[in-house]
């Protein structure tokens, strides 16, 4: 049986912002459609998926509002920096995602962005939103839980 390689992950971007305004109920591994000044521009770090989203059109899922900023060397062939990007799902994968979507009030976001095996990859979530008071009471619970190690260390 041939030996299996641990696959080789680069990390690009991560949207901590998601992670702030929603709680994740569950997360999956898309592949993402770009061209080739895309990725040399991923490769150098410039991309920003703090307000973007992830939004079915005719039974394909694209990510919104991804900002992709141009390639310095580019040139006609560089593209808009915010244009939709299609992701590469099974179809299964994208008609129960759309459901939960529908039926119970729930949102998809990117969560990160990173390089695996060579292939650009989006984690993408399926989120609910946080209320004000959500947020108040998981900073509560790490403020706690920072105090309760300072003390332990300190101590």
């Amino acid at each position: 049986m041939p030996e299996q390689k641990k696959a080789d992950v680069i990390l690009v971007a991560k949207n901590k912002k998601a992670y702030h305004d929603y709680f994740v109920l569950e997360d999956c591994e898309a592949g993402i459609a770009l061209h080739g000044t895309e990725v040399k521009s991923l490769r150098q770090g410039r991309v920003n998926l703090k307000d973007s989203h992830c939004a079915v059109k005719n039974g394909e899922m694209f990510v919104m509002g991804m900002h992709i900023s141009p390639y310095d060397h580019g040139n006609i062939f560089n593209c808009e920096a915010t244009r939709p990007r299609k992701l590469l799902l099974h179809k299964r994968e994208i008609l129960r995602l759309f459901g939960e979507v529908g039926q119970q009030g729930l949102t998809i976001v990117p969560l990160s962005l990173y390089f695996k095996n060579g292939r650009a990859k989006l984690q993408i979530g399926l989120c609910r939103g946080k209320k004000l008071y959500d947020k108040r009471d998981v900073a509560a619970k790490k403020d706690a839980q920072r105090d309760v190690e300072r003390e332990f260390r300190g101590g």
